[in-house]
């Protein structure tokens, strides 16, 4: 069989001197004219094929054949052995199920409101730091410590450690070279491992402390069941009984523990900082919606609604791949194959928006995927919404004069497989 032709990265299909990081949906609108489906080369990860249109997403993202787990695809050998990988963004059912379920209740509606309070009183303290003129980082002085506290305190992660942690999750999310991310997933393993084993010995309140009280009772019962090889099937009974939480699944393994941590961690708050710097950007740049939102703020929620939609800070999904041969909108995909699904790309579809590239907090309806779609849609997601909807209202009442400290266009961003979001944000406070 003849070996197919290497596809093109998004750089090589955009324009001479057009910067992809800066405005991808420029090659993005170019693909979708040709076509819901098109093989790209992702720099670092391999060839792919891209969906870029709104229905073909759609379908796509609730194909069951189209699976997260990595074992599928045609180009798997090993894990490498690193367990923080092992996690339900990279599982299917009944494990992704299992894993979701376990940690699903913690961000309900209910228990997010339950939040609102102490996210107000971080707003609060983070506006009372930020300096009353000159210019000051939005990115590092409030974007990024927000989420940041927010998740830690969730989770239980110590004051003291939480720069680390984010240095860490930033050069995995945001890889400057293989050999850094690398060292960067190690470091962070052995942090997470550390601190559950922690939490196990000296539990408190936090989320961390009761997953790694599951796993504990797992571990218990199976040694248990272990020893018990006179009445292995009593044993076996009484151990099955004894791990079975509330809902009838099994608690995390240790090693589910570790992958849990690292996703809750990471994705509960790189995707909400650029989110809410993402949304200001916008802002910034479209100042007739910003006086419409300063005279209207209860369009607060309705603004990031908006920015999800017209620059998704998750910008694509993980890989997926082909566990059999199969269509999508027309396009056949060989199984082993891996699937990229931009959710960027579908939420600027001019089917389904009209005059998509127009930034307008009044759209409606506005069915976009920034959060994703079908069973992996975004656990955090009202987390998410309620750090940004407080984090811009409490900004544009306390500081109505924001403006760029700088040209727009020399600002920069941060690109990978799967999040785009601003370095930094220079403005002026007063």
């Amino acid at each position: 069989m003849a070996k197919r032709p290497q596809p093109p990265t998004l750089g090589d299909l955009a324009p001479d001197g057009h910067d992809v990081a800066a405005d991808p949906h420029l090659v993005y609108a170019t693909l979708r004219a040709k076509g819901p489906v098109h093989r790209v080369l992702v720099p670092e990860s391999g060839e792919a094929w891209l969906v870029v249109t709104r229905d073909a997403a759609r379908a796509a993202l609730t194909d069951p054949r189209l699976r997260n787990d990595i074992r599928h695809s045609s180009s798997w050998h090993d894990d490498g052995g690193h367990a923080i990988g092992r996690n339900m963004l990279q599982a299917d059912p009944p494990q992704h199920t299992r894993l979701r379920r376990l940690v699903a209740g913690h961000f309900t509606p209910g228990r997010i409101t339950a939040l609102r309070p102490r996210i107000e009183a971080i707003v609060t303290d983070l506006l009372a730091a930020l300096p009353h003129h000159g210019a000051v980082d939005l990115v590092s002085a409030y974007a990024l410590p927000l989420p940041v506290t927010v998740i830690c305190d969730l989770l239980g992660i110590p004051a003291s450690d939480r720069a680390a942690f984010h240095t860490w999750s930033n050069a995995l999310v945001m890889p400057e070279n293989p050999e850094r991310a690398t060292s960067a997933a190690t470091e962070l393993a052995t942090y997470l491992a550390e601190l559950i084993e922690h939490r196990r010995r000296t539990p408190d309140s936090d989320l961390l402390s009761i997953l790694a009280a599951t796993a504990t009772a797992t571990a218990t019962a199976t040694a248990t069941a272990t020893a018990a090889t006179a009445t292995a099937t009593a044993a076996t009974a009484t151990a099955t009984a004894a791990t079975e939480t509330e809902t009838g699944d099994a608690p995390p393994t240790r090693e589910e523990l570790l992958g849990m941590t690292f996703l809750l961690l990471v994705a509960g708050h790189e995707t909400t900082v650029n989110l809410i710097s993402g949304t200001l950007h916008a802002l910034l740049t479209h100042p007739d919606q910003l006086d419409l939102l300063r005279a209207e703020p209860e369009l607060t929620g309705a603004a990031i609604e908006e920015s999800l939609r017209h620059n998704s800070p998750v910008h694509a999904t993980a890989f997926r791949f082909a566990a059999e041969p199969l269509d999508i909108a027309g396009t056949h995909i060989p199984a082993g194959d891996a699937v990229l699904i931009s959710l960027a790309a579908a939420s600027r579809d001019p089917l389904h928006f009209p005059d998509p590239d127009r930034f307008d907090i009044r759209r409606a309806p506005n069915s976009h995927l920034g959060f994703g779609h079908g069973l992996h849609h975004c656990l955090g997601a009202p987390l998410a919404r309620a750090e940004a909807t407080t984090a811009l209202r409490q900004l544009l009442h306390e500081r109505p004069t924001l403006a760029f400290a700088t040209d727009p266009a020399t600002l920069t961003w941060r690109t990978s497989t799967l999040l785009r979001g601003l370095t930094a944000l220079p403005v002026r406070v007063g």
